[in-house]
């Protein structure tokens, strides 16, 4: 870009980029450079640029150019023009660009120059992700390689387009920009979808009828889309409304480079700035929606939070239940984090994962010698849970005969080692769960009633992952969060469809087998956005959809189970809260009773011809 370099006698200096096509000098204050000079006139020279050459010319005042009175001149790198007692220095980068190449050949061309120039700046963007600054950046680049004196961003978005960034050649944004640009121009290239160069709009017989056009008086124009996997995302439109001829092909050839490397650069800027937005609404959705370390708000999660909030000062016991999945164990830390124990042991031990020869030993410790392979004594988790809670897993898979001394430990808050009869006095909490209904394992004699009771003070039920609404696509979404971090991934999201088929799937493993989907997916995956495929969940592992009667019939179910659960199996009280008859609530549950039987009779009729009897 040329510039005039003025220096005053005072030693004072400025630089004034040559911008327009006509730059005028003088004292008065409608100049485009002002000198307070009194021995100047208002209106002393003026410097035109033709596209090539910058000419200075003089209106009837003496101007000196390089030490000899000229009334015009086509200026030249460094010469000197002396106006008054003011000296003004040309500078003309540009030409010393040309003259430069012309002299070595060697180096390489401006176009060449202008790649690495755009390697650079792709270098630059792709450090940041800041969606305006981004543009403009984009938008002022794209000025300075085509050589124009203005840019605008076109944007195209639900098939509307809109001036996203309007920009000048001091890099300075425009107002009013959609009056800036020729409608009848952006539409042909939105149409057509190819680039488009203009060497004098007012001229052209395609355009010179537009009244766009006739009301901006433009004149050279370049405009090129931006496509993405042929799909348009947006125009580049630079112009130059002083020159005609302003740009040639190769200007147009290198803005199409430009484009296709701003399309990229652009949609990555939008996806980011997307996730960025989606991953500030989910961290707020996830503070509204988190108790503890849980997350979910659906209104049974939300009962179960006001269960919890009233049972963790207390040390009343409580039984956890649910199907497999549903995070029991998480709820039992929850209750341990809000309870006076907190600073103790959170103490864990599956009852159906240990061997039942060796479970007792786990539970209570042995003495040294008590049997084969005893070479040391051993604490027992009651010991090691001392003070805090001690959390009993699948409790309704405990054996028979190890209930009894269960009981006794609880009871009497003294446990004995296996092989030793002095007792050691603990100070616990119990927190149990399991998977089963304890109710029946009781009826058919397999777990201890009076042990039941003694575990069962307090009932929390957990509602499987199917049941719990808008809570999947959160949990969802956290999940993905946290183990894209955890493998440094680079996914970022899930696609449409992904959500769509995690909304409708039944997840029978619950919250575990949503976890675990999703890590599988996010190892295996090379994508940005997980897609349903990566996730198993094809359309023929979704849920049929049933018809509306046994919809409404399988809700009624839950819904009176619930309440029951609610008023701990107080069927009168039931009844009046649902607003029925309390015959209704007989018949559901007789008609629930007939079902299990059927269950049961079922299971044991296929247990007996896998084994043969």
């Amino acid at each position: 870009m040329a510039s005039l370099i003025l220096r005053t006698p005072d030693g004072h200096s400025r630089t004034v980029d040559l911008l327009k096509r006509i730059t005028t000098l003088g004292s008065g204050p409608d100049n485009d450079v002002k000198i307070d000079d009194p021995a100047i006139p208002a209106d002393a020279i003026h410097i035109v640029f033709d596209g090539k050459n910058y000419q200075v010319g003089s209106h009837g005042v003496r101007v000196q150019i390089n030490g000899t009175d000229r009334d015009k001149h086509t200026l030249q790198a460094n010469d000197l023009i002396r106006l008054g007692s003011c000296e003004i220095s040309f500078r003309a980068e540009q030409a010393e660009t040309a003259r430069a190449e012309a002299e070595m050949p060697d180096q390489p061309s401006r176009e060449l120059l202008a790649l690495r120039r755009l390697t650079g700046f792709s270098e630059r963007l792709l450090a940041h992700y800041e969606l305006d600054r981004l543009l403009e950046d984009l938008m002022d680049e794209a000025i300075d390689l085509s050589r124009a004196d203005k840019g605008f961003l076109i944007l195209v978005e639900n098939d509307e387009q809109h001036v996203r960034v309007a920009r000048n050649i001091s890099r300075e944004n425009i107002a009013n920009a959609i009056e800036r640009v020729s409608d009848s121009i952006v539409t042909k290239v939105v149409q057509s979808r190819k680039p488009l160069i203009i060497s004098d709009a007012l001229d052209d017989p395609e355009f010179n009828a537009s009244q766009s056009v006739i009301n901006l008086k433009l004149l050279s124009v370049m405009c090129v889309p931006l496509m993405h996997k042929g799909t348009l995302l947006g125009l580049i439109y630079v112009g130059n409304d002083r020159l005609v001829n302003r740009f040639a092909k190769d200007n147009l050839d290198l803005l199409m480079v430009f484009a296709s490397q701003a399309s990229l650069i652009l949609q990555n800027a939008k996806l980011v700035n997307e996730l960025r937005v989606d991953n500030s609404a989910l961290r707020r959705k996830l503070e509204a929606q988190q108790y503890g370390d849980i997350v979910g708000a659906c209104q049974t999660m939300k009962e179960v939070y006001r269960r919890i909030d009233k049972i963790a000062p207390t040390d009343i016991s409580v039984l956890i239940t649910g199907e497999t999945g549903t995070g029991k164990e998480q709820i039992a830390r929850e209750i341990h984090r809000r309870s006076p124990r907190s600073k103790g042991p959170f103490v864990v031990i599956n009852c159906g994962a240990i061997p039942e020869n060796l479970l007792e030993s786990e539970l209570f410790g042995h003495a040294k010698g008590a049997f084969t392979g005893a070479v040391a004594t051993k604490v027992g988790r009651f010991q090691a849970a001392n003070g805090g809670t001690l959390f009993l897993d699948e409790i309704g898979d405990m054996p028979t005969a190890l209930q009894v001394k269960l009981l006794r430990a609880l009871q009497e808050r003294i446990v004995y080692k296996v092989g030793d009869h002095r007792g050691e006095p603990v100070d616990i909490r119990v927190v149990t769960a399991t998977n089963k209904v304890l109710e029946d394992e009781v009826k058919r004699g397999a777990f201890r009633e009076d042990l039941y009771y003694r575990l069962n003070v307090v009932t929390i039920q957990l509602p499987p992952l199917r049941e719990r609404g808008e809570d999947i696509e959160v949990l969802a979404k956290y999940f993905l969060q946290k183990q894209a971090q955890e493998f440094d991934a680079k996914v970022r999201s899930f696609s449409d469809g992904a959500i769509v088929a995690i909304k409708k799937y039944g997840w029978p493993g619950n919250i575990r087998e949503l976890e675990n989907r999703i890590k599988k997916a996010v190892v295996l995956t090379d994508k940005l956005a997980i897609g349903a495929e990566d996730l198993d969940l094809q359309p023929e592992n979704l849920d049929p959809i049933m018809p509306l009667a046994q919809a409404k019939e399988e809700f009624q179910k839950r819904y009176i189970n619930d309440v029951l659960r609610r008023n701990n199996e107080n069927r009168t009280k039931t009844a009046k809260d649902l607003g029925v008859d309390p015959r209704t609530i007989f018949r559901h549950l007789e008609k629930l009773e007939a079902d299990r039987s059927v269950a049961s009779s079922t299971a044991e009729k296929q247990e007996q011809d896998e084994t043969g009897l």
